[in-house]
């Protein structure tokens, strides 16, 4: 076995090593990019409230999602009226479009129906971070606050605050795309305009506040009723995650002490089209929320038990203040001030 790992790590690093050019290739790009950005060459655009964004520089899932519904709810106890702008990946078509609580989620993307059901807040669509920003404001003038899920290298959007999230990878092995998982260097974008960084996982790899993740004791139905994980101790239940990471969700559901009998893993954003699920019936399946929003909808499920188990995804109090440090003066200022930014906008 350690003979095995040891030449996957050589074929690895070899593989590496060949895409190295190209990911010299890449950071130079992406430095123009951002520098056409800075210089006004590429449009920005500033708007009227302040823009809050959400993301990280590592290809993959790291936990942006939970961590905006987390702000947002902060946010709106604090009595703030809060937007989100997404990209809404994965779903059908890109025209700009609010997402309400029956908007098929082939329509909304999996993540802006999640945060429109956990939250309430209004939230828009488009591949244009822009253009739903204009459209969410246009809809609701009283929005004071606008949340960017995703979005870090979306420079046509200016921003007041950027948080980077990671998880217990870090940067990997520190190089850029293709070699490497990173999308921006690092740490040099971490003085080029983040402000916070927030690591999702265990073991941080460097520098950062902290956030806990555990799964809640319950799983949610279709019908919007609520089992104890309790009851489900003691006999087999299926598990499904299309999301970037699935062992984690097995993982976590384990440590609840069920007994997994078999674990489905599929792509993250899968939309399940057409999907044939080879259980028997009357069997229990347990996904996460962002699969649940997708499933819940399917014909094909109505012969499972199909529970989404939320993700309790709690960032560090010290964390909150932070933010809540950086948004002060932003929020006080004036909707209509030319607020300064260390963003190079």
């Amino acid at each position: 076995m350690r003979k095995i790992l040891q030449q996957t790590w050589r074929t690895r690093g070899l593989l590496a090593c060949l895409l190295w050019p190209a990911s010299r290739i890449y950071g130079l790009l992406i430095k123009a990019r951002r520098h056409l950005y800075q210089s006004g060459f590429f449009r920005s655009e500033k708007l009227p409230v302040p823009v809050l964004v959400v993301g990280n520089v590592v290809a993959g899932g790291a936990g942006k999602t939970p961590l905006v519904m987390a702000l947002v709810q902060h946010l709106q106890k604090r009595g703030l009226t809060v937007g989100v702008l997404s990209r809404g990946y994965g779903r059908i078509g890109s025209a700009c479009q609010q997402v309400f609580a029956d908007t098929p989620v082939s329509q909304s993307g999996d993540e802006p129906a999640l945060i429109q059901r956990a939250t309430g807040a209004p939230v828009f669509v488009a591949p244009s971070r822009v253009e739903a920003a204009r459209a969410l404001l246009q809809a609701y003038p009283a929005t004071q606050l606008l949340i960017c899920d995703d979005g870090l290298q979306h420079y046509a959007l200016q921003r007041d605050v950027e948080i980077a999230v990671f998880d217990d990878s870090g940067v990997g092995n520190g190089w850029l795309l293709p070699a490497g998982p990173l999308r921006e260097p690092w740490p040099e974008r971490l003085s080029s305009g983040v402000d916070l960084v927030l690591h999702s996982g265990q073991k941080p790899a460097f520098k950062g506040f902290t956030a806990s993740r555990q799964l809640s004791d319950h799983g949610v139905a279709a019908d919007g009723k609520t089992h104890a994980l309790s009851s489900l101790q003691g006999q087999p239940v299926v598990a499904l995650a299309a999301i970037a990471r699935p062992n984690a969700f097995f993982e976590m559901l384990t440590a609840c002490g069920l007994t997994l009998s078999q674990t489905i893993s599929l792509p993250d954003h899968h939309d399940f089209l057409g999907y044939q699920l080879d259980i028997e019936p009357e069997t229990t399946l347990l996904c996460t929320e962002k699969d649940g929003v997708k499933l819940f909808g399917l014909q094909s499920m109505t012969r499972v038990r199909v529970l989404a188990v939320p993700l309790q995804f709690l960032p560090e109090p010290a964390f909150m203040t932070a933010v809540d440090v950086l948004l002060a003066p932003l929020l006080t200022t004036g909707l209509n001030s030319q607020l300064p930014s260390s963003h190079g906008h």
